[in-house]
């Protein structure tokens, strides 16, 4: 079942086009990334699936309805633009955002309390937002949005302003949220977030769909690399594409290779033992999400490893 849908969604700013003829599904259960560069239509996007922007045409189901404040207490949700009542306690604002999903005090206390001890701010717990660096303050709007357990967590550039280390406790949190049942939807244009944490992802150029699906089927877009050391030319192997010597000595030439696209480098080993292809390396390069972005997408787009 999908979680949320996106069915020819159509987003004009005047003459300015932001989301065009975007279609996607996101399956419940798991991490799905929604990857592209500045200005792609993500955050425009995910406006649109809860109701604070309308689309110019198109249909969007989210938890198997219209999108609405009916869905408020199923959803957890981080804005890109991050805003906290600067007078308010830290407890207390979480608690506040819990009893607007529907938590009663207690409940969102004790879950608050938690989520403020694994963010590494438990002698701020009494402390007023203002009081916060704005990395902490971060923290916080992160603990908001997850608070209420919700059935489906959207986090739009979740990542912006948190160090390393809680970087990393933010990435745990979300998988461990997930392998609980929360379906996370997250958008980001730094790759490295995304390859460690993502099931599926859609790949966004302005405002359209470049791609959609697994790691993997993404990975396979690209022609498969190898770097070989061998005693011969591998140019006239079966399903290499190209190669280029790069170096070598003592009779050994070490090799670049491209295959063609569909070949597999588990094959091409084969055939070299069966024949008798002499080898002193065999390397596999596997693309990253990065490479996969550059190839699809374009180098032109503002994205970050």
């Amino acid at each position: 079942m999908a979680i949320l849908v996106l069915d020819h969604v159509v987003k004009r700013f005047g003459d300015f086009t932001a989301v065009d003829d975007l279609s996607f599904s996101v399956p419940e259960g798991g991490v799905f990334g929604f990857l592209g560069g500045n200005g792609a239509g993500k955050t425009t996007s995910l406006r649109m699936a809860l109701d604070i922007l309308r689309p110019t045409s198109g249909r969007i189901d989210i938890l198997g309805r219209a999108p609405g404040r009916e869905n408020a207490s199923e959803i957890g949700f981080l804005p890109e633009e991050r805003g906290l009542y600067r007078r308010m306690k830290v407890l207390e604002t979480i608690v506040y955002f819990g009893e607007l999903k529907g938590m009663s005090a207690a409940n969102a206390t004790t879950e608050g309390k938690r989520l403020i001890e694994r963010f590494g701010l438990g002698e701020w717990t009494k402390a007023t937002v203002d009081k916060l660096s704005k990395g902490m303050q971060q923290k916080v709007q992160v603990a908001a949005a997850m608070v209420n357990s919700p059935r489906l967590l959207i986090l739009d550039e979740p990542f912006s302003g948190l160090d390393p280390v809680n970087q990393q406790v933010l990435e745990d949190l979300v998988l461990e949220m997930a392998a609980k049942g929360t379906t996370v939807v997250f958008s980001t244009h730094v790759m490295q977030h995304a390859e460690r944490m993502t099931d599926r992802l859609l790949l966004l150029a302005r405002g359209k769909k470049v791609f959609e699906g697994t790691q993997e089927e993404a990975r396979a877009r690209l022609p498969g690399r190898l770097s070989i050391t061998s005693q011969a030319d591998p140019s006239t192997l079966p399903g290499v594409l190209g190669a280029t010597r790069t170096g070598g000595a003592d009779g050994w030439s070490d090799w670049t290779i491209e295959l063609k696209p569909g070949s597999d480098q588990g094959a091409l080993l084969q055939q070299c033992t069966t024949n008798g292809f002499a080898l002193r390396r065999f390397e596999i390069h596997r693309p990253s999400l990065h490479d996969v972005f550059i190839q699809l997408v374009g180098a032109g787009q503002e994205i970050v490893k």
